[in-house]
């Protein structure tokens, strides 16, 4: 009987590890198509809604718009993922964002802000779904190797993600053919990429790899009544909805929200700062399309050293950072290009050590049955956390200067110290 039960974990741990790595493979390809629709918002958001209003004071709601669209589809994609898998949520969030960018380019040709508002609040159901995709890369991910299924997910971003913000001008160039304002153009590009992820994802993301990983632990768990449930140790059976969360969720929950409201402040109003010192849009792009790279590329390296070194210095490296790129851009003189590029490039670094710690202290401290809901609900924080720095940062602005809001953010960073102080008093060193 114990050499049949051997047996039988033999092969669910071969279908795991086959099934994870189709999953990752299909992950790839639609964040590859979701991280251009992403970049969209992000680059000429801000500008749109400035041209359209006439005022700076409220550039920044673009930004809080869109994230806080994409608060609401985390917890619809959590809630939906719980009941029906990782494939159905993820695709009905990406369609969502490319009827919403399709909004705002109707919204920018009928010059109806009202319209273009409510268009942003649906366009991110992207946002939100392309940073959601990072926990299917973990679903069937052995407990040392999370990080680096969090960072496959991540890391195929990179190359739409870089690759919109360059794109503005002959995008731009494309829209103004075609009768449409210059700095819609983008949307065009998100409405198209978004839908081919959703389309990618609902056909290909079989088996569900959320579904499999909860078939397996209540396996395990029925095969093994000794199977330790405790939320930050083995993934137990079916009535683990009732494990307790464990801490590291909840630090791992708090380092992606702070991380979350200093980068969306410091790069929602760069592109409004540029302008203002008379840089091409080129340049914006160029900056913001580092500045995203900075977010994804590094990814690959980050999940190896999070599963490596742990989860506790990594995030230290996330404050370190984070106070490094805001000083940096509070101090740059307005003109400087480079120093600004320096500036963005490490936001989006310590940017993309938050979210890899952070989503694999996330997953330590959940079990299967627990995790989608868990998942969804803290994404929902983060996105809350973003629309909040997005919309202050454009009356923090107004009210002060580029260089204050940048100090400002770098400082706050620093909160993550007593974060870490409580997670070692908390949890097991990781």
């Amino acid at each position: 009987m114990s050499g049949q039960l051997a047996q039988d974990r033999i092969a669910l741990e071969h279908e795991r590890s086959r099934v994870h790595r189709r999953t990752l493979v299909v992950v790839i390809l639609s964040q590859i198509l979701g991280g251009s629709g992403l970049a969209a918002g992000i680059s000429v958001g801000a500008l749109l809604a400035q041209d359209m209003l006439g005022s700076d004071s409220l550039s920044g709601l673009p930004t809080g718009l869109f994230t806080l669209g994409s608060a609401l589809t985390a917890f619809l994609v959590g809630q939906s993922t719980q009941r029906f898998g990782r494939r159905r949520g993820l695709a009905f969030g990406f369609i969502a964002g490319a009827l919403g960018a399709a909004g705002v380019v109707i919204a920018a040709v009928a010059g109806t802000p009202v319209f273009l508002f409510a268009s942003l609040l649906v366009y991110g159901a992207g946002t939100a779904t392309n940073l959601q995709a990072r926990y299917a890369g973990t679903d069937l991910a052995p407990e040392n190797r999370r990080g680096f299924g969090t960072s496959m997910a991540m890391v195929a971003t990179t190359v739409g993600a870089v690759a919109g913000p360059n794109l503005i001008d002959p995008l731009g160039n494309l829209a103004a053919a075609l009768g449409i304002p210059v700095l819609a153009g983008p949307f065009l590009l998100a409405a198209v990429a978004y839908g081919a992820a959703g389309l990618v994802l609902f056909a290909f993301l079989r088996p569900d790899p959320y579904l499999l990983a909860r078939r397996m632990a209540t396996a395990t768990s029925a095969e093994d009544p000794g199977t330790d449930d405790s939320s930050d140790g083995p993934e137990g059976g079916p009535d683990d909805a009732r494990t307790p969360i464990g801490t590291s969720a909840y630090v791992g929950a708090i380092v992606m929200v702070l991380t979350q409201i200093v980068m969306v402040a410091i790069m929602t109003m760069t592109p409004v700062h540029m302008r203002a010192h008379h840089h091409g849009m080129a340049a914006v792009g160029l900056v913001i399309g580092l500045h995203v790279g900075a977010m994804w590329l590094p990814s690959l390296v980050t999940g190896i050293l999070v599963d490596r070194l742990g989860r506790t210095p990594v995030v230290i490296a996330t404050g370190v950072t984070l106070l490094a790129a805001g000083v940096l851009a509070g101090l740059a003189p307005g003109d400087s290009l480079v120093l600004l590029i320096l500036a963005l490039v490490l936001l989006g670094l310590g940017w993309n050590f938050g979210v890899i710690a952070g989503t694999a202290l996330v997953v330590d401290g959940t079990v299967p049955a627990n995790r989608p809901k868990t998942q969804g609900k803290i994404d929902v924080l983060i996105a809350l956390a973003g629309a909040g720095g997005g919309v202050m940062s454009g009356v923090v602005m107004s009210a002060t200067s580029f260089n204050a809001l940048s100090l400002a953010g770098g400082v706050l960073a620093l909160v993550l110290i007593p974060v870490l102080l409580w997670a070692r008093n908390g949890t097991d060193e990781r």
